[in-house]
């Protein structure tokens, strides 16, 4: 049973009929992910690269009851409206693509969710891929090939640079989540971490960070709590940024000596971390720790 998502997982595509909505639920059809519907409101009975289209999600479910899993391409200022419907419709994983949503609307919707027992991935995300079965994401699939190695990252560029160095290495990844580099986030590093130490075909994992929060911090105390057993390889974007500085992530501003570069690098090798100060440097660190 792979994480998150899986040759099971049945897609409703929320903001089919934009742009970005179109061009990546072309994508992830190619890929070879199910998707049985999309939501528009107002374009309901138009179709999408054959995807039919309904004014919303739970129209959508009286069709597709298989639907377990919806992606967001939606504005801004109409996506917290989506993700409710969808989780009030029952999906257990909502995928924000979205940037731009206001941290107070995020807080209260990872809230309800987490009520609702709804997984958010993102906002401000390019999704999850478990390579060779299911791609619920904007993120390039030929990067990824099936193996023993989690990726989860808070940079979307990063993600797909670290796992194509991988691809060519030949070390093969199982699950690859990109969380979102907004301040809050629905999935955060130490529940990522929880779902990988369940999964039996990881067998180590990669955790991409940038300055900003303490999640770095949060994961390092979590693997010297003994709660996640797997070796760790990591890297910390954002060495030469200034203190005080809003960087280009939203979530990439450093306080008060928590969340700068240092800080975090320390409480991962303190917690037995293999630290690359390079990505360049993770594929032999990866091969070390295998």
């Amino acid at each position: 049973m792979a994480i998150l998502v899986d040759k099971n997982t049945v897609v409703v595509v929320q903001g089919i009929t934009g742009r970005e909505g179109s061009f990546h639920t072309r994508l992830m059809l190619d890929y070879g992910t199910r998707i049985a519907a999309g939501v528009t409101p107002g374009k309901g009975g138009s179709e999408v690269h054959g995807v039919k289209v309904y004014d919303s999600v739970a129209e959508a479910l009286e069709e597709h009851p298989e639907i377990n899993t919806s992606i967001l391409f939606v504005p801004a200022r109409l996506a917290p409206d989506a993700a409710y419907e969808a989780i009030d419709a029952g999906l257990k994983l909502v995928v924000i693509i979205t940037e731009g949503i206001p941290v107070h609307e995020t807080l209260k919707l990872v809230d309800y969710a987490k009520k609702k027992g709804t997984v958010i991935v993102g906002p401000n995300c390019p999704g999850v891929i478990t390579p060779g079965e299911s791609k619920v994401g904007i993120m390039p699939g030929h990067v990824f090939t099936r193996g023993p190695v989690g990726i989860v990252s808070r940079s979307g560029t990063l993600t797909y640079e670290v796992a194509n160095a991988l691809t060519k290495e030949g070390i093969g990844q199982s699950t690859v989540i990109g969380i979102g580099g907004d301040p809050i986030v629905g999935l955060n590093f130490t529940e990522a971490m929880e779902l990988y130490e369940r999964d039996p075909e990881t067998k180590a994992l990669i955790l991409l960070g940038e300055i900003g929060g303490d999640m770095e911090e949060r994961a390092a105390r979590m693997i010297i709590e003994g709660k996640f057993t797997k070796p760790v390889v990591a890297f910390i974007a954002g060495r030469t940024a200034p203190p005080g500085k809003r960087m280009g992530h939203a979530g990439a501003i450093i306080m008060m000596g928590e969340g700068g570069y240092e800080s975090k690098v320390r409480a991962l090798e303190k917690a037995g971390v293999h630290v690359a100060r390079m990505p360049f440097e993770i594929p032999s660190l990866v091969s070390k720790v295998l």
